[in-house]
């Protein structure tokens, strides 16, 4: 049995906060477009943002120029979207139903869910992964039910994440659950995934939000940076768009990281389901970055690697180096 992330929600409110006040500070004169130099085994296949892609991608950055503009856009999308009610999963006397579709002026959009427990011992419900429009979103769930008693609970979808994602209508949910016991944290069972559409299924836009320079593509996986980030709360940042058409769940990570020449602690692990998308960051510490003379990141050599679900290695890549500008 898998012990629960205890630490998840927490982590979550702290990134959400941190991410809205990067959004907010972050001018687009602190963002610098990524460029090749040399993209090792995967260079024949690189390729640059074009002038239609690059208007898409500075439209996107102006979306993300204030938390505000964030939330309020989210809540406006949100209104013609619904959802039936449906029962999402049942087990062991616990049943959770899918209510409706809500919108929160501070969370942003989520879905209501009502927790009903039959059983004769209390269980706490969560999330492995939640999946939005076929892109990986942080979730913000985690719900104890006693024995006998009923929840009402919100399902939150990140707002930052749909945003950076290029969602505007949100028309497919995937979700998988699990349940566990909150005293020990340990997980009970790994429910199998769950599927809500909206009524903007039909209308909901698939284009991939990969607009910038490709850094790896092998193997059924794709890895573009968009653009580097100088003014993000920790320091500076790498955005990544990646796309896993592996066969397999993956989780993307690097090693090997300099910038300007000088070798730099990178925090990034990003889980990207089969079949599926994210935008994920690649975070640089101010403090390093200082300690190391970097007032700008110009030069950025790296490796990628990738693990399967129990951490085993899958494949590294070659040194893949690029500049910002």
């Amino acid at each position: 049995m898998k012990k629960v992330k205890v630490l998840k929600m927490l982590t979550f409110l702290l990134l959400c906060g941190l991410l809205l006040q990067g959004c907010g500070s972050s001018s687009d004169s602190d963002k610098k477009e990524i460029v090749a130099t040399d993209t090792g085994s995967s260079g024949e296949d690189s390729k640059t943002t074009s002038g239609e892609e690059a208007v898409e991608n500075e439209e996107v950055l102006q979306d993300l120029s204030t938390a505000s503009d964030i939330l309020s856009e989210s809540g406006q999308e949100s209104t013609s979207v619904t959802i039936d009610e449906q029962v999402l999963f049942e087990q062991d006397g616990l049943k959770v139903t899918a209510t409706e579709y809500v919108t929160d002026s501070i969370w942003g959009d989520g879905i209501k869910l009502l927790l009903e427990n039959e059983g004769s011992t209390d269980v706490g419900v969560g999330c492995n992964a939640l999946i939005v429009n076929d892109y990986m979103i942080t979730d913000l769930f985690s719900s104890t039910v006693a024995a006998g008693k009923k929840a009402n609970e919100t399902l939150y979808l990140s707002s930052t994440g749909l945003q950076a994602a290029g969602i505007d209508t949100v028309g497919k949910i995937e979700v998988y659950f699990h349940t566990f016991d909150p005293d020990t944290f340990m997980t009970i069972k790994d429910v199998d995934c769950v599927t809500i559409q909206t009524s903007g299924f039909d209308s909901m836009d698939t284009t991939p939000n990969d607009a910038g320079q490709e850094l790896y593509n092998e193997n059924g996986i794709r890895i573009v940076g968009k653009y580097v980030d100088e003014s993000s709360f920790w320091g500076a940042a790498v955005l990544l768009y990646i796309e896993n058409n592996s066969g397999k769940n993956v989780i993307i990570q690097c090693d090997d990281m300099s910038i300007n020449g000088f070798m730099i602690t990178p925090f990034f692990s990003s889980t990207v389901y089969d079949g599926k998308k994210a935008i994920a960051e690649i975070t640089l510490m101010s403090s390093e970055l200082e300690e190391n003379g970097i007032a700008s990141v110009e030069e950025i050599e790296l490796k990628f690697r990738f693990v399967d679900d129990n951490f085993t290695s899958l494949a590294e890549s070659d040194v893949i180096t690029f500049r910002a500008k």
